[in-house]
């Protein structure tokens, strides 16, 4: 259903382009409500979530944009009888009917135009986040342990899946590297601002002079495509099934289940030993290369814009320090927005509030875009 509306004046008007954009959107919410109620997503629970989110996002957008095409057709026909009457009493009641029409049409165009820089983010239902230990030894290896524990309890409390792609665990505890996968409504548009750096200064549990350390792990944060989103020729991939290396039970070095593909075109290569299943490993290594591929043409495509996606939260390369966990001040600073934030509170996933603030200043640069 596409919302034609007469022209009429209002003080915030929708440029042309993006009304082609809430049409395009709207007919996209139509046919996610049509293939919800078909037999072949139905049938699929996957297919059935992935839809779902996909509607949700839209939703957000298509039913205020609904509103306001139909607050705009209430203005015009208002605008209209105001023309034929006389009476002055009674043309003073329509005109405060104009004003009241006119600032519930501004408000829903501001909205719209907020919701509609997120609406790819939004329509992203699953992401992959990596953590690797930096700087500081067997200390940044704890301090990323910490981060993927502080991950897993915000998704617990957003309520997303999370599901384990592979660990490589540290000497004394914590992770030298990590790779999860985050599913549900809204994981995209909170965790894509988690790439970067992450710094703490503390003290470690091993040095015994009570000296402050500085140590560092890195998060990239992957959108999970959809097979059909990315250019990915199967023949384009070297497979190799290897036996696992490390530490671990009795089948490592043993059994060969480890998985190892290389995309040749790209030089992109993925590792997965997690499982003692050959099948669950490819399963998690291919699942992991179309993450990666899709980001390394994604990043490609948007270096031939003007303005980066993310041109509020840097470029979210592993190189940029993002934010620094001060333990001795139980505080944390985000840098990109120069606040702080209770030490605890964030650590035990309580991110929500540091996002919003991401998302406001990120949404307000690209208003200023459009």
């Amino acid at each position: 259903m596409r919302c034609r509306v007469p022209s009429c004046h209002l003080m915030i008007e929708l440029p042309d382009n993006l009304i082609a954009k809430l049409d395009e959107l709207a007919e996209q919410f139509d046919r996610c409500q049509a293939e919800l109620l078909t037999p072949e997503v139905t049938c699929d629970h996957i297919r059935v979530r992935e839809v779902s989110i996909r509607r949700a996002a839209l939703e957000r957008i298509v039913m205020p944009y609904r509103s306001w095409a139909d607050t705009r057709t209430e203005h015009v026909e208002t605008e209209s009888l105001l023309k034929a009457e006389t009476d002055d009493e009674l043309r003073s009641m329509i005109r405060e009917e104009l004003e009241a029409l006119e600032s519930r049409a501004d408000t829903l165009a501001a909205a719209l135009q907020a919701r509609l820089v997120h609406a790819d983010d939004d329509s992203i239902g699953s992401l992959i986040l990596e953590l690797r230990a930096g700087v500081g030894g067997d200390e940044a290896a704890l301090w990323a342990g910490d981060l993927l524990d502080m991950y897993r309890r915000f998704a617990a409390i957003r309520g997303w899946t999370v599901e384990d792609l592979d660990m490589s665990v540290g000497e004394q505890g914590g992770v030298r590297s990590a790779t999860i996968s985050v599913s549900g409504e809204g994981a995209w548009s909170c965790l894509g601002y988690e790439g970067g750096t992450h710094q703490v200064k503390r003290v470690p549990a091993t040095e015994s002079q009570g000296r402050v350390h500085t140590s560092t792990a890195t998060v990239a944060v992957l959108p999970e495509p959809k097979e059909v989103e990315i250019d990915l020729d199967a023949s384009d991939v070297k497979e190799m099934i290897t036996t696992a290396t490390g530490p671990g039970g009795q089948n490592v070095n043993k059994v060969s289940t480890a998985v190892h593909l290389i995309h040749e075109p790209t030089g992109i290569e993925v590792r997965m030993q997690d499982t003692k299943s050959q099948a669950q490993n490819r399963q998690k290594a291919w699942k992991l290369l179309r993450a990666r591929l899709y980001e390394r043409q994604r990043a490609e495509q948007e270096a031939e814009r003007a303005q980066s996606r993310h041109a509020m939260i840097g470029s979210g390369s592993r190189a940029e320090k993002i934010r620094t966990y001060r333990y001795k001040d139980a505080i944390v600073v985000d840098h990109r927005i120069s606040r702080s934030f209770p030490l605890q509170g964030l650590l035990q996933g309580d991110l929500q509030g540091l996002i919003d603030e991401l998302i406001e200043l990120d949404t307000a640069q690209r208003l200023a875009a459009l």
